[in-house]
């Protein structure tokens, strides 16, 4: 302990903290207190003869305006001066009072800091372990409401201007402490909410009681939503309860809040999509970097880490949060390869997708649906790790496409029980959705998407396709959910098979439509491209040709894919696939007219007209 410095009553229980300046600068010393600031977070004491930074990042004055000002009277007053003992540094001269550890960090380091992981003990254990509490691990970023608690916006009339956070517990009795655990607090909501609040209700009750009371610590994050901006603050101490005249607060919390929120409006989409969830507490630990980053430039980032002693080869995570999705532009070599006439075609459906991010390939069998598909989101995503292809039928439901339960077999006991099982959707979803996938493109292609029942199949998600900045519950798990930014959807369906009239206007909407059809290119001339490429005879493009403008339903006009096969071109190729993959098509769609096939479509009829 320093010679100098009397410690006050009640802080003999804290060890002394002590903080590393960044760059292998001093050691500051200091003292968590007893005595709490006006909304109840405890106070921290900087020891005088502590070092500082003779400098601030450029975004500190903006982002904890209150203590870029306390710094600054410190130094009018002569209480952070140049020193002599370690020239290019401050020092205090005197035991400097703060509201809070993150505060006292803050002022000697220059930039925002997390106080309760910064400052440590001699053995090196961070100040929030000296806390009574119960949830461990990295600091969290959390969401409460309270724009709207029983008719009025607490947020502007109580939590902004008094520095806390709330949540209502009107009926909830009194010595419920800090640190409850689930099961305790259970029995206590289950008897004091019996006749007030619903089964489901008290389920949701003590979910949210229980992240206020035990899972939030000092330091987390917080944020909260009013009047069409985002604010931002941090917890500054632990939960209490107290009463509450109208119990609309009974639960409260310190929380320094910065001084400007944010337009909602202008948040990103993935930040949106958490913020949508309907919870009065909301854990958003998993967008905490995007949170962290809010109004920051990328060089006001650079510069609040390398503040720090952070290891240079470790990527900064608000900087990696925000990576740009990007889809790559087709180029010259792509439309070679996929032997399209022209690369601003495939330009345009790149563009539909950025645009839209669900579309749909429609035509005639044989047109190159579902291999076009395939090798542009495998292109766009960066190989086939990205990509996940589903066939739809007319069996197919919401459960076999996104979750439901199913019977599966318990290794050990052999016994059979339903258990909730993720679908192909939900997995890709999943996997698009982890830290640092966020920026990579990923792809569900559909085949044959038309042929299932598709408002039984997509359920509550075709609400997501159109808005993807919303989240919804889901039906089975009760989770919150929401397609990422980065999974986009193609699908593939066959005209003759169903007209796309028939495909209703809620997935028209949904949907960008790009046709590929043999009188339209790129499927047009694409066979006569292929045979070149392969350095055959151009005579089954001519009969193609032939053939498609013989056939008045362009729904039903045949694609170049059957004839784009190695058997086709084996001897006696020609004549079996035309006799037993084309006519038979002809035949369906001629079926009790009384046209004959062989004398209209049959390639000697063709060959005849074409010499």
């Amino acid at each position: 302990m320093s010679e100098e410095y009397e410690p006050p009553s009640g802080t003999a229980q804290y060890p002394e903290f002590r903080l590393r300046l960044p760059n292998g600068g001093p050691e500051a010393r200091g003292r968590l207190l007893a005595d709490r600031g006006t909304n109840g977070s405890q106070k921290f004491v900087v020891l005088a003869g502590s070092p500082g930074r003779a400098e601030v990042v450029p975004s500190f004055p903006h982002r904890m305006p209150s203590s870029y000002r306390l710094r600054r009277r410190l130094l009018d007053d002569g209480a952070l001066v140049q020193s002599a003992r370690w020239p290019g540094w401050l020092e205090t001269t005197r035991d400097v009072e703060c509201n809070s550890p993150s505060a006292a960090a803050e002022i000697l380091v220059g930039r925002s800091a997390n106080g309760w992981t910064e400052w440590k003990s001699a053995d090196g254990h961070p100040l929030a372990d000296y806390l009574d509490q119960v949830w461990w691990g990295r600091s969290r970023a959390w969401l409460v409401r309270g724009s709207n608690v029983s008719g009025l916006d607490l947020v502007q009339r109580l939590w902004l201007p008094e520095g806390l956070v709330s949540l209502s517990a009107r009926h909830l009795r009194k010595g419920v402490e800090q640190g409850v655990s689930k099961d305790r607090l259970r029995t206590a909501v289950d008897e004091d909410y019996a006749s007030t609040a619903t089964y489901n209700q008290k389920m949701q009750l003590v979910e949210d009681m229980h992240a206020f009371l035990s899972r939030m610590r000092p330091g987390d994050t917080m944020c909260t939503i009013s009047s069409g901006r985002l604010h931002v603050g941090e917890i500054a101490g632990p939960a209490e309860q107290v009463d509450s005249e109208d119990g609309r607060s009974n639960l409260r919390r310190p929380v320094d809040w910065a001084d400007q929120g944010h337009s909602y409006d202008e948040l990103p989409e993935e930040l949106q999509q958490r913020l949508s969830a309907q919870h009065d507490v909301v854990d958003l630990t998993v967008v905490k970097d995007l949170i962290d980053g809010l109004g920051l430039s990328d060089q006001d980032l650079i510069d609040e880490a390398e503040a720090t002693d952070r290891d240079p080869s470790v990527e900064i995570p608000a900087l990696t949060a925000r990576r740009e999705l990007q889809l790559p532009r087709p180029a010259e070599g792509l439309a070679a390869d996929l032997l399209v006439h022209d690369v601003a075609w495939l330009e345009e459906v790149r563009d539909l997708l950025w645009d839209e991010r669900q579309l749909v390939l429609y035509g005639p069998p044989g047109t190159g649906k579902t291999y076009l598909a395939l090798k542009l989101a495998e292109f766009l995503g960066g190989g086939p790790e990205q990509v996940k292809l589903v066939q739809f039928h007319p069996s197919y439901s919401y459960e076999d496409f996104f979750e439901g339960f199913r019977p599966q077999e318990d290794p050990e006991s052999r016994e059979v029980a339903f258990r909730l099982t993720a679908g192909p959707l939900r997995e890709l979803a999943d996997l698009a959705s982890r830290e640092g996938n966020r920026h990579i493109p990923h792809f569900l292609i559909i085949d044959e998407i038309n042929r299932a029942n598709l408002a039984k199949v997509f359920g509550e998600l075709y609400f997501l396709l159109e808005y993807r900045n919303k989240s919804v519950r889901l039906t089975y798990s009760g989770d919150d959910f929401a397609l990422p930014p980065n999974l986009f959807v193609m699908g593939t369906m066959n005209t003759a098979d169903r007209s796309i009239a028939l495909v209703d206007a809620a997935m028209r909407r949904r949907f960008a439509f790009v046709e590929l059809s043999p009188r339209s290119e790129p499927t047009r001339g694409l066979l006569r491209r292929w045979l070149k490429r392969e350095g055959k005879d151009p005579e089954p493009a001519d009969l193609l040709e032939a053939l498609n403008s013989r056939i008045d339903d362009p729904d039903f006009r045949i694609g170049p894919s059957y004839l784009m096969k190695k058997g086709v071109y084996r001897e006696g190729g020609l004549e079996r696939t035309w006799r037993t993959k084309i006519l038979p098509l002809l035949e369906e769609h001629h079926y009790g007219e009384g046209v004959d096939i062989e004398k209209r479509y049959g390639l000697a009829a063709l060959r005849e007209s074409l010499a």
